[in-house]
């Protein structure tokens, strides 16, 4: 990880660099007006060190600040469930309100930190993804968890039907590690709770009426439905891979969650994306693997 940090010129651009960071600062505070409110964007793998270019670039911006909303414009992989909890945890103890903007995707744990929102902005093109977070092998390969998981327990209970082969015998003996079997469940178990609690502390807490019957909604039906959500966003069996995307339309007809739609704004859209164009274009340019950028400040994770 590059230890250096990025203070953008706040006066006339030296360079090109700086010119384009300029630009990205103004683009990004157009949203901030928009939204009246701190804006914070990530664009990047969730690992180790985020969290804490994530805590500084908050304290950095709630020491010049006294605005209770956050809104993070969020692109990502996934990464470590981990992380992401610690995360959270920041952005609460710092805002009362944090909102999540998705330009494009968020994928895996991504998806488990855009569920912490009290609302999530998408468009048709945006994609949320399954919960499958990514941890490190004995190798230092990044897998996904569940898919690994699924493939030792779709084995066990072909051996328990007399059904398994004596390849497939070999590999249970040699192609499964019980640590990091046990890591794997505990990585699936954490995204369960933390979506289940999640949703129904931040998403759900002004959900009062049902919208097709205006009854009544309970903390047991919040609860259920929260249940619900996590349940079927770890399903493998039916978004199939890892990188599945899900779209808008699909999170609002499937799962029953409320997406607010940026596209149906022209002038938010047309902010929304001329901030991440360029974001992905610089970055592109620079070979920087992840970026966590607030006006003022561009810090480079490669």
């Amino acid at each position: 990880m590059c230890n250096t940090l990025y203070v953008m010129a706040a006066t006339v651009p030296g360079n090109a660099n700086d010119f384009i960071e300029q630009q990205l600062d103004d683009r990004l505070q157009e949203i901030e007006k928009h939204f009246d409110a701190d804006c914070l964007s990530y664009s990047g793998p969730i690992l180790l060190g985020i969290d804490n270019l994530l805590r500084f670039a908050i304290e950095t911006k709630k020491a010049k600040s006294n605005k209770a909303r956050l809104v993070v414009v969020l692109t990502t992989t996934g990464g470590y469930i981990e992380i992401v909890q610690r995360m959270v945890d920041t952005m609460r103890h710092h805002y009362a309100t944090v909102d999540f903007i998705i330009p494009n995707y968020a994928y895996s744990a991504g998806t488990v930190l855009a569920l912490s929102g009290d609302a999530i902005h998408m468009d048709y093109y945006s994609r949320l993804g399954p919960i499958d977070p990514q941890l490190q092998t004995a190798k230092g390969l990044m897998v996904p968890a569940l898919g690994y998981l699924e493939q030792y327990e779709r084995l066990i209970k072909k051996a328990q039907d007399g059904k398994i082969t004596q390849a497939e015998v070999q590999l249970l003996i040699n192609g499964f590690d019980q640590a990091e079997l046990y890591q794997y469940e505990q990585a699936r178990k954490l995204s369960i709770s933390l979506i289940k609690e999640w949703l129904v502390k931040y998403k759900f807490k002004n959900w009062n009426k049902t919208e097709t019957r205006g009854k009544t909604v309970t903390a047991r039906m919040r609860a259920r439905q929260a249940g619900d959500i996590a349940r079927l966003l770890n399903k493998t069996e039916k978004w199939h891979i890892h990188g599945y995307g899900i779209s808008m339309d699909v999170l609002r007809k499937d799962l029953n969650l409320k997406i607010d739609d940026f596209g149906e704004n022209k002038d938010l859209d047309k902010k929304i994306r001329g901030y991440y164009n360029l974001l992905d274009d610089y970055m592109i340019k620079k070979g920087d693997r992840g970026v966590l950028h607030i006006v003022g400040i561009y810090r480079p994770y490669r």
